[in-house]
């Protein structure tokens, strides 16, 4: 589940006001429909195209932004889309967004199967992850304490090409009730922080799960996360190629 946007002062790490204040103008633009209009290839080029399935997150739109930045060609797609229209895109991956629901509620909004027995390296943020855990037979709970705004991550594995680079411990923007009390088999938690055991899970063949909002966070570089391991590894790995920034 994603917590709407609201001031707190817990958890509050300094960060350069100036980056703070362009992402919340990034976001405002987008919810806006202000976003930069990115023109569709020509269709005889096969196109490395990402899927976004949107769960109602008020952030989607910039997860697809952040996407094209990486000059990777995204769709942003509602989550019941049919296979047929998924399909005529040639996916080589797709990301869960976040979104209000708890997946354990009657009505839930699911991922379609079709998107596990696609095989293609998925990415699920925060609903998206839970979505995963809740899926592929793992657990969903209400957190016993919310987490909302920024906290620390440890990372437990620091081998993992997700961190390269990356200091043991950093800064990211958390905004959910609901966590991961068991993980689907075969996945293991990757990352925590003090009120969630389970921050970045992942399989070992191309299925992750953050907790937290890659596309908010700002490393202690003053960097995007999205820009520094989520482009290096995930977008290279859904595309097959190093993408460009």
């Amino acid at each position: 589940m994603e917590m709407e946007a609201k001031p707190s002062s817990h958890h509050r790490l300094t960060t350069t006001d100036d980056i703070e204040v362009s992402t919340y103008l990034e976001i405002a633009k987008e919810l806006q429909g202000k976003a930069v209009v990115i023109e569709k290839p020509e269709q005889s080029l096969e196109l490395d195209t990402v899927v976004v399935m949107d769960f109602g997150s008020q952030y989607s739109m910039l997860i697809a932004r952040r996407v094209r930045e990486c000059h990777v060609y995204c769709e942003l797609l509602p989550h019941d889309t049919p296979w047929e229209k998924i399909a005529s895109l040639n996916p080589k991956g797709f990301i869960l967004s976040g979104g209000p629901a708890s997946v354990y509620e009657a009505g839930a909004p699911l991922a379609p199967a079709y998107i596990y027995e696609s095989r293609l390296p998925i990415l699920g943020i925060c609903y998206g992850m839970q979505l995963i855990a809740h899926q592929l037979s793992g657990e969903v709970s209400p957190g016993a304490r919310h987490e909302y705004g920024h906290m620390i991550l440890h990372l437990a594995d620091e081998s993992s090409p997700l961190f390269r680079n990356l200091p043991s411990s950093l800064p990211v923007w958390m905004s959910h009730g609901d966590m991961v009390t068991r993980m689907p088999p075969e996945f293991k938690s990757m990352a925590y922080t003090e009120n969630s055991p389970v921050a970045v899970m992942g399989n070992g063949k191309g299925i992750f799960g953050l907790q937290f909002h890659p596309r908010l966070s700002i490393l202690p570089t003053g960097k995007p996360y999205f820009k520094t391991s989520f482009t290096r590894f995930v977008v290279a790995k859904v595309i097959g190629r190093p993408a460009i920034l």
